[in-house]
């Protein structure tokens, strides 16, 4: 007897979402059934998947019917990469790859053992992990002998680096931004998808698929631990279709971008937008790490205004304009709340000034 959809939570789950997933990654899975000669409706029949809503070119699927099509499917044909390679790579093959990467100190050890030890599973594709100053490419480099479907190839690629994301966030416990996205293949119908799965700039018909981070957080230490790892790999398969949610260098992103240009408005909209976040999650996140938006951008401007007064000759008002302030009396009543003291008396400090060598912001 089959169970009821009304108590069974993952269905229920599968029903609510919103359906934003393109069907040709279902349909992608299904052609792995085929290879094999294979039928495929029993899977698609636990993701709540009816088999005419396969051709439907336009038809969307929810995260939630993505992640059991593949469970059921990796498990049936004991193939984690879904026919991807010219050999299966057996149930619990990815687990191997994230217990490996597990005992290493920080995340860049971890995402390169990570790729030195795909390359085990699989010779058909590498991956590789590159750093260059404050930018960090992981990029998938597809092997001259490696023969697979369109189909096939795109989820192969989409996964894997989705994959590796995945695992390398939940390893650290923080998102893990992609500043940018790009893949060796033309825009598809459903490029917008994408948009959902990487954050940052999309580049279609590229030289190779590859994610762009910041190099920052490959220095942040792995904290999991082997208790954590077994109940991960019992549903794993979220973190790879789901964006990791806490960012912990959310508040240094913030600063940085703030810095960048520390006499611009910088509303919560405008910023929220450069991060690819909804404002909600901006507030929600800086407030979790005991900071907000408003006392970055004061500490950023005051960074600023101090360094402008110890280290150059401009008036107060043109200080105060750089730092952000409209005019002169709020700059000078929000850097007296900063340090006890007004511009001019700091500025006289740091330069060993007597008291009346700067009077009305004028130059000393």
């Amino acid at each position: 007897m089959k169970r009821s959809t009304s108590n069974n939570p993952d269905r229920a789950r599968q029903r609510s979402a919103v359906a934003a997933t393109p069907m040709a990654f279902a349909r992608a899975i299904v052609q792995a059934y085929a290879l094999r000669g294979l039928d495929a409706r029993q899977a698609l029949e636990q993701a709540q998947i009816a088999p005419e809503q396969l051709a439907q070119a336009q038809a969307c699927i929810t995260s939630g019917q993505l992640e059991a099509l593949s469970a059921a499917a990796m498990r049936e044909l004991d193939d984690e990469a879904l026919g991807w390679f010219s050999r299966r790579l057996p149930w619990g093959s990815y687990g191997m790859l994230a217990r490996a990467s597990l005992s290493a100190p920080t995340l860049g050890l971890a995402l390169a053992r990570w790729c030195r030890h795909h390359a085990l599973l699989t010779d058909d594709i590498l991956l590789q992990l590159r750093v260059d100053g404050d930018l960090a490419q992981l990029s998938i480099v597809e092997q001259a002998h490696w023969r697979v479907d369109a189909a096939l190839r795109e989820f192969c690629l989409v996964t894997t680096l989705r994959n590796a994301l995945g695992v390398a966030s939940w390893l650290i416990d923080s998102r893990l931004p992609v500043l940018a996205a790009q893949f060796p293949l033309p825009a598809p119908a459903h490029a917008s998808a994408y948009g959902v799965l990487f954050s940052g700039a999309l580049r279609f018909a590229a030289p190779c698929a590859a994610v762009q981070l910041d190099a920052r957080y490959l220095s942040l230490p792995v904290v999991r631990d082997e208790a954590a790892m077994c109940q991960m790999l019992q549903r794993a398969l979220p973190l790879i279709v789901h964006q990791y949610r806490c960012d912990r260098l959310l508040a240094q992103r913030v600063r940085q971008l703030i810095s960048t240009a520390p006499a611009a408005p910088h509303s919560a909209s405008s910023m929220a937008g450069q991060l690819h976040l909804s404002q909600r999650t901006l507030h929600r996140q800086l407030r979790e790490q005991g900071t907000s938006l408003q006392a970055l951008k004061d500490e950023v401007r005051q960074r600023h205004a101090m360094e402008l007064l110890q280290r150059s000759q401009r008036p107060i008002k043109q200080v105060a304009q750089a730092a952000g302030y409209g005019n002169e009396k709020s700059f000078i009543r929000a850097f007296r709340a900063w340090t006890g003291q007004s511009p001019g008396e700091f500025r006289r400090a740091f330069k060993g000034l007597p008291d009346n060598s700067e009077r009305h912001g004028t130059q000393p």
